[in-house]
């Protein structure tokens, strides 16, 4: 029996129903059939121009972003697929305030939506720091589906950790 991490809080039907799909060799395909366009945002010149569009386009009046990047580290070290966070430098007299996203560096393989999600999390927490109500309101105003595509990027994060592409 597969221990299911990235599923670990949905209820148990929903997990013997991945189950069933690991057994049969149907997961991946499955994921594939779904999601079958990848996405053109290989470096992270293109992730930052991504993002920002996203942001301009749902979050005009949040603050500026100051670095958006892959980071290779990310899911290893601080077991998350994404971070925002703000960095204080003291330029001469004045402390400057920067935002910076970190996207875990797997999503410059994953399919587009997966990647759209990621980003959608983390635009959110510019808003709203703590997943609450007005945090998970603000993903699905940016993105109408975006409790599926968690669900379904948390499969294809548990497709990846079993060594299948």
């Amino acid at each position: 029996m597969h221990s299911l991490k990235y599923l670990a809080g949905y209820p148990p039907h929903l997990q013997d129903k991945v189950r069933e799909l690991i057994a049969r060799d149907r997961l991946g395909a499955m994921l594939a059939d779904k999601y079958p366009e990848p996405h053109a945002v290989r470096n992270d010149g293109q992730l930052y121009d991504y993002v920002q569009a996203l942001k301009n386009r749902h979050l005009r009046k949040a603050v500026p972003l100051g670095k958006v990047v892959y980071d290779g580290k990310l899911q290893v070290l601080k077991h998350a697929l994404g971070t925002h966070t703000s960095v204080s430098r003291v330029q001469g007299g004045r402390l400057k305030a920067s935002r910076e996203i970190r996207i875990a560096s797997v999503f410059r393989d994953a399919p587009a939506e997966f990647l759209k999600m990621i980003v959608v999390h983390e635009l959110a927490h510019l808003k709203e720091a703590d997943h609450n109500k007005a945090f998970y309101q603000l993903c699905v105003h940016m993105a109408p589906d975006y409790h599926q595509l968690e669900f379904d990027l948390r499969l294809y994060l548990t497709q990846l950790e079993l060594g299948r592409s």
